[in-house]
């Protein structure tokens, strides 16, 4: 594979020359407010199949539909559960993704084989204005190579996919830097599959009982969303993720860096800036993540630090937990989907 990969001004001809690719039936990157995602026109079979090519993802893993507006639900979905309306008066346009029906438009391709297709309406004005442009659902997952760290700027989808697709739109940083929730709600029981960009606090102010789901299939089954690998969003380098009481964690990254370094491996260091502090003084190759108290902050940092530390090939990159309360959720799954499950559980 071999194109030459334009890239584009956010501005209204860089958005039509990207809508007129997609119609087309080619592959554009552009930014939403969550990361960079992958866009091809959703209801074109041979596009669907592009993206796929291009990420190198398995057909097992489905893809999501973006739309410009709720009101284009019938043209991708059977039905729209309750639970859905009430979400997307409230949360859309947003990051959150809701599992329904498949509409009888959308090649099986998009759904993975399933019955169900993940649709949500990003908010963010290049996207929006993308999507309106190209007048069709654009089915977009994150724009990188399958499994890496996703893309939070135009130059990480280039240092994956540069040569692949037909062009990126640069429109800056993305906001919130992490991807957005995935809720299903086809059943009795809305269940919360990946979280991200919503919280399950949010949600279930909103809807009440919301339950919590998630699990990779086993061998040969499509998935039910994307994201549920137990390793994604990953380094190159090997990854340890620990997870306990803050002064517990820094003893053990204390004593882990300390032991790496005596036996000559390099050690990157991925933590908010009160570990950075406190571990200056053992000369790793730290990347801040901002204060642990600001999950927003360390959320909109983890992908760009992740690949910044990654690029200069530590032989480890140990990353601390912030909990499980709000965005901190999303935070450790992305972490330990990153580490491809190597936890290390601390308790008092």
């Amino acid at each position: 594979m071999c194109i030459t990969t334009k890239r584009l001004a956010a501005d209204a001809a860089g958005i039509a020359e990207a809508a007129t690719l997609l119609r087309a039936g080619r592959l554009v990157a552009f930014p939403t407010e969550t990361v960079y995602g992958l866009g091809g026109d959703a209801l074109n079979p041979a596009a669907v199949a592009a993206i796929f090519t291009a990420k190198g993802r398995p057909a097992s893993d489905p893809l999501i539909i973006h739309l410009a507006d709720a009101t284009d639900l019938p043209r991708v979905v059977a039905a729209v559960p309750p639970a859905a309306l009430r979400l997307g008066a409230a949360l859309w346009p947003g990051p959150l993704t809701l599992i329904m029906p498949r509409g009888a438009a959308v090649p099986y391709a998009v759904t993975a084989g399933g019955p169900n297709v993940a649709v949500r309406v990003p908010d963010h004005p290049v996207a929006h204005a993308l999507i309106v442009a190209a007048g069709t659902p654009v089915a977009a997952p994150s724009a990188n190579r399958f499994g890496h760290t996703s893309p939070t700027a135009a130059c990480h989808v280039l240092a994956d996919l540069d040569g692949r697709i037909d062009a990126v739109v640069d429109g800056g940083v993305t906001p919130i830097g992490i991807e957005s929730t995935v809720l299903d709600v086809t059943g009795a029981v809305p269940t919360l599959l990946r979280p991200g960009g919503i919280s399950l606090e949010t949600l279930r102010d909103l809807l009440g009982e919301v339950a919590l789901g998630g699990q990779a299939p086993t061998a040969g089954a499509g998935l039910a969303a994307p994201g549920l690998l137990a390793r994604h969003y990953a380094p190159r380098s090997a990854m340890v993720l620990v997870v306990g009481p803050t002064h517990l964690a820094l003893a053990w990254l204390r004593k882990r860096v300390i032991y790496e370094q005596a036996a000559g491996r390099r050690v990157g260091l991925l933590i908010p800036d009160e570990d950075a502090a406190s571990l200056a003084d053992l000369g790793s190759d730290i990347e801040r993540l901002g204060p642990a108290s600001e999950p927003d902050t360390v959320a909109h940092r983890l992908y760009a630090a992740l690949r910044a530390l990654d690029a200069r090939r530590p032989a480890l990159i140990l990353a601390r937990d912030l909990g499980a309360t709000g965005l901190a959720r999303a935070i450790r799954d992305r972490l330990t989907r990153a580490a491809s499950g190597h936890v290390v559980y601390l308790s008092r």
